[in-house]
């Protein structure tokens, strides 16, 4: 009986143009950004298996300090994070009251526990759900009505909007022509204020030697937009660098739907096992 092949590999990564990329080779690139925006699907345990090994060879190759974010986790829970980190609160307590998603003792405590063990902080920076649903149904001017404290668990408000990104133009698209009790545009207001705000807390860590790593499903910088294009407007002369996840039948070219969509795309079989 013969075989196809001796190697089955079950990812591959390739540049926004579509060449294949060794992972050494990403490595020194991704040491000299400031931010580094790691896109992923929830579900892939691939993707996670290499931002553990991304973060892992960081750490040993920069002298700079790495600040590990996270969208997984809200800003109204980084105080409980850092009692964590600190030591002060068992493991028990801090999934409890950071409310961690289902997935993560599978996807996200490996990264988390090699960061709380090498001294790397955890930033929670996305918005608390709650908000975001509110802007959902009634749009951002509604956050206004807060108090102070809590609108420091977001960007600063109002916040720009560009209705006319790919990214959200297809939000649109999506949206039902009737029937729904949300409008196209609040929903992209509330899609618009996590990808500010995750910005908004990646820029409060930035200084001359740090360098963040920001973990998020990839749709929050596919294509430049979302998070990307909330730190350019900021600062157009950060240093950046986007991963985006991608699933393909073939690792053997990159899919002509994924070119450009990150400065670098990990391709990953479409028959892997996902993680829930």
């Amino acid at each position: 009986m013969g075989y196809a092949s001796n190697e089955k590999p079950v990812y591959k990564i390739y540049d926004k143009e579509g060449k294949p990329v060794k992972y050494g080779k990403v490595v020194k690139n991704l040491e000299k950004q400031q931010v580094i925006l790691f896109g992923e699907y929830h579900n892939n345990a691939v993707v996670h298996w290499l931002q553990f090994e991304f973060l892992s060879d960081l750490s040993k190759n920069t002298e700079k300090r790495i600040v590990l974010g996270a969208e997984m986790f809200e800003a109204d829970v980084q105080h409980v994070i850092d009692e964590y980190f600190n030591g002060w609160i068992t493991e028990d307590h801090f999934e409890q009251s950071t409310r961690v998603w289902k997935n993560y003792s599978t996807d996200y405590k490996p990264i988390v526990q090699f960061a709380k063990n090498n001294n790397i902080s955890l930033i929670a920076t996305n918005i608390p759900r709650r908000y975001a649903s509110l802007v959902a149904r009634k749009g951002q001017e509604i956050l206004l009505d807060l108090p102070e404290e809590t609108r420091n668990w977001m960007v600063s408000l109002p916040f720009e909007v560009d209705y006319s990104l790919p990214g959200y133009k297809a939000m649109k698209e999506m949206m039902p022509s009737h029937g729904s009790n949300f409008t196209s545009e609040n929903m992209i207001e509330a899609q618009a204020i996590k990808d500010a705000t995750m910005a908004h807390f990646i820029i409060g860590q930035l200084s001359q030697d740090v360098l963040v790593y920001h973990i998020h499903g990839t749709y929050h910088s596919d294509h430049y937009e979302g998070i990307y294009w909330y730190l350019r407007q900021s600062d157009n002369s950060m240093r950046i660098a986007t991963i985006a996840a991608a699933e393909q039948d073939d690792l053997g070219s990159l899919d002509e739907k994924h070119l450009g969509k990150a400065d670098f795309i990990i391709v990953v079989k479409s028959n892997f096992t996902k993680t829930h």
